[in-house]
């Protein structure tokens, strides 16, 4: 069966296209190089043995979008990661925003709907929780305003893919993640964050090779057992399998409603503090850190209630969070090497 990955060359959707093509799915991968690098399939042909179809192609020209789903006919189902998710920079920028994780998204429902059947994984976000009122978070939670244009991109999309649903023949499910970090096992393919990492374990692995002075801990008033944020840190390979799990439910029909909503994280929140513990602990160095100001926009906690995942997709997080802090340690040692 051949599977479309968009974005298939960054962060989450290179893992996820290693994770298809051990599964025997043939991927065609579309990614316009915005954030991602060609040098990456180097990576998931060294890992699956397999070379994935490349696409290079701009999602936000629906010329191109039209041509490319004329040339592939036979496609059983789309995993959608294409999008900006920078939430400082959605803040500064909006409309590239707008464009970049709409647009493409229409283009894509566009031409899906004209399909007998069409199976549509999409890459969501925990952000549209905003704070939620309680610990831990369930798919009921309510959807809070979106306190950057990134997340409200996100609100958009899955809103877009409902009203779609509802008139055409694309099953979908939204997988709202958490926090992924880590690399793969083999240290051939991990994050490559442009410029200075947004997300706290690039930073602290850029900080422990060098390549930045220290990091800065956001807040340490917050209502925490140590006074920082804390989030569910999720290793990036377990949530590639999340989604050849939801596409294979897609695939066999065995989807309760035209759109399902999962939570995909591991079900327990760490601290700042506890991940550069991690850290320290598995590298077998001191990070240098200091607390600075809150940041604006940081909500207080937020972990997954993983139930609704491990019950009715049947998937669960296996690894731990040492485990996925030393995946990315080996992973930046190697490209700084």
């Amino acid at each position: 069966m051949k599977i479309v990955v968009t974005g298939g060359l960054g962060f989450i959707g290179s893992h996820t296209v290693v994770e298809l093509q051990n599964e025997g799915f043939e991927v065609v991968i579309v990614d316009n190089l915005s954030n991602s690098s060609e040098d990456v399939l180097k990576g998931i042909v060294a890992i699956s043995g397999k070379q994935p179809i490349f696409e290079k192609l701009d999602l936000r020209e629906k010329n191109a979008v039209q041509d490319f789903f004329k040339k592939h006919t036979d496609i059983s189902g789309i995993v959608h990661f294409a999008a900006s998710k920078a939430v400082g920079e959605s803040v500064e920028n909006p409309l590239l925003y707008y464009e970049n994780n709409i647009n493409a998204l229409v283009y894509i429902l566009q031409q899906l709907q004209q399909k007998d059947r069409s199976n549509f994984i999409f890459s969501s976000s925990c952000t549209v929780y905003g704070q939620a009122e309680k610990m831990p978070i369930t798919e009921n939670a309510s959807i809070q305003a979106a306190i950057s244009p990134y997340g409200n991109t996100k609100q958009i999309g899955e809103e877009i893919i409902q009203d779609v649903a509802k008139v055409s023949n694309i099953n979908a499910i939204l997988l709202r993640y958490f926090n992924p970090i880590g690399a793969h096992p083999s240290a051939e393919i991990g994050e490559l964050p442009i410029g200075v990492p947004q997300n706290l374990v690039p930073f602290i692995t850029q900080t422990g090779i060098g390549l930045r002075k220290e990091l800065s801990v956001f807040g340490s008033d917050y209502p925490t057992s140590d006074g920082t944020c804390i989030r569910d840190y999720i290793h990036v390979v377990d949530l590639a399998k999340a989604h050849v799990v939801a596409l294979k439910r897609l695939i066999d029909s065995k989807n309760e409603t035209k759109v399902e909503t999962f939570n995909i994280g591991t079900g327990t929140g760490s601290t700042v503090l506890e991940v550069i513990k991690s850290f320290e602990k598995v590298s077998g160095q001191k990070l240098a850190y200091k607390v600075v100001d809150r940041r604006e926009g940081d909500v207080v906690e937020a972990f997954a209630d993983t139930e609704k995942a491990n019950s009715v997709l049947g998937w669960k997080a296996e690894s731990t969070l040492d485990e996925a802090v030393k995946s990315a340690w080996e992973w930046e040692k190697k490209i700084r090497s």
